[in-house]
């Protein structure tokens, strides 16, 4: 890439009206030296249905990575959270794909998660989302399966997607002290259309508790990937310092 700014793509749901605003903002703060850019593809709603499902095949998401890589990006992260449902290897061969198909390095949410997870050996986790039990009780079962036992959860029981971000960071946040009861290493806000991000640094000063939003760790990471350190962000929780 020319000059000195490191440009990041992120593809993003169709109905997502969070991750876009606070990605621009996180990324505000490094004084110009990385800029983001956004391409969408379908997503309105998180079921286990057939038609909710079929919004992650890969022929779309591959054609809204190849638009963004024409932006000439140092990477591109999928800011979305199936794979916690529907499997790691889901997001590890969507990864692939786009790197083979762009050129491009590629990582996503929960990756990002994963990663941070194995290095930070978190074995207990507090989860917070606006999911369906029956998308909940599977993202719990691959974490169990993995070896991370979620000690306290809260759910809201909605499909959304774009419902999700209709939700207040008050709400959000006392699901987030609930789930804190149980004294889990770390509490993951997992959906990137959930107002977690803004509110995690005031949490972990009163919980005491690393609190993991989505949208936060996504950045986190993309911005590690292309040589800067996540750390110059300030403001939005301490993933940014640890990752």
């Amino acid at each position: 890439m020319s000059g000195t700014v490191q440009r990041v793509g992120m593809l993003t749901p169709s109905s997502n009206t969070v991750l876009e605003p606070y990605t621009s903002a996180m990324f505000a703060t490094l004084g110009g030296a990385a800029s983001v850019h956004f391409g969408r593809f379908r997503v309105v709603e998180i079921s286990m249905s057939q038609t909710s499902q079929s919004q992650f095949t890969l022929a779309p998401i591959l054609e809204a990575a190849e638009r963004l890589s024409e932006a000439q990006l140092g990477c591109i992260a999928w800011n979305g959270t199936s794979a916690s449902w529907l499997g790691l290897d889901n997001d590890r061969d969507l990864c692939d794909r786009i790197e083979q198909t762009t050129g491009c390095q590629a990582t996503s949410t929960v990756l990002a998660y994963e990663d941070h997870y194995q290095r930070a050996g978190i074995g207990k986790l507090g989860l917070v989302t606006p999911y369906l039990s029956e998308i909940q009780d599977r993202i719990i079962a691959n974490y169990a399966a993995r070896g991370i036992d979620v000690v306290a959860d809260r759910r809201l029981e909605d499909r959304g997607n774009f419902s999700f971000a209709e939700y207040s960071p008050d709400v959000i946040a006392d699901m987030v002290r609930d789930v804190a009861r149980a004294k889990p290493e770390a509490i993951a806000v997992l959906c990137t259309n959930f107002r977690g991000a803004p509110i995690a640094p005031a949490l972990e000063a009163e919980l005491g508790i690393p609190v993991i939003d989505s949208v936060s760790i996504t950045a986190a990471q993309t911005l590690r990937l292309v040589g800067l350190d996540p750390a110059r962000v300030t403001g939005w929780g301490s993933i940014f310092a640890t990752l």
